[in-house]
């Protein structure tokens, strides 16, 4: 079953891969093809989802399986989000092409985002597979340069134009950036359900927000 809820996360880092290619060329294609390829995320979600809940209501598990199968259903609500989160970048892409041509420095910022949190998502997959704390604690760091990079590109929609244009451009451009920081932050969550399993506690590694 872990196999199962972890491949979701396979299917949202290439989802995060073409959705940044689509944002660097600003191609609505593609981005539309993320958009509808999210259905599949979200069919697989309802699939699992729909597993655990029967194994929980036939098989009765205790202790260590109670505590898996409960960070399953986390985990699985986490893949969920991210692919959500891609879709809502692709969504504003059409809305980019309108306005300003790009600032180079934004996208590049965003594609830095963009493939840090590919990492984490990769990393939060192997430490549940191997069931590492450590590993899953270290996603902290490498979210907090996720976040880093989102501060940069708040600061840099301040500096960039007084043109109604090109601030709609760029407060746009904002959006994408915070989407993909919540892929980071629902690593993060991941990573807290390893700890979870292993310890039979569950305490969140930062101050993470977690959206309803």
């Amino acid at each position: 079953m872990p196999e199962g809820v972890l491949g979701g996360l396979d299917m949202v880092s290439a989802a995060l891969v073409r959705t940044m290619e689509a944002v660097e060329s600003q191609d609505v294609e593609l981005a539309q093809v993320v958009i509808a390829d999210d259905d599949r995320i979200d069919g697989r979600y309802l699939e699992v989802h729909q597993s655990l809940i029967t194994l929980l209501a036939t098989q009765s598990p205790v202790a260590t399986d109670l505590r898996l199968i409960s960070a399953l259903l986390h985990v699985l609500k986490s893949i969920e989000r991210m692919g959500d989160q891609c879709v809502n970048v692709c969504k504003v892409i059409p809305l980019t092409g309108n306005y300003a041509p790009a600032d180079p420095r934004m996208v590049e910022l965003i594609l830095k985002m963009g493939a840090q949190t590919k990492t984490l998502i990769t990393q939060a997959k192997r430490a549940f597979e191997e069931r590492d704390v450590e590993m899953a604690r270290d996603l902290v760091r490498r979210d907090d340069v996720v976040d880093e990079l989102n501060r940069e590109c708040f600061h840099l929609a301040l500096e960039i134009g007084d043109d109604a244009d090109t601030r709609e451009w760029a407060m746009t451009m904002l959006l994408s950036a915070r989407a993909i920081e919540r892929v980071g932050d629902n690593a993060v969550d991941i990573g807290e359900q390893v700890a979870f399993v292993v310890t039979g506690l569950f305490r969140e590694f930062e101050d993470a927000s977690h959206p309803s």
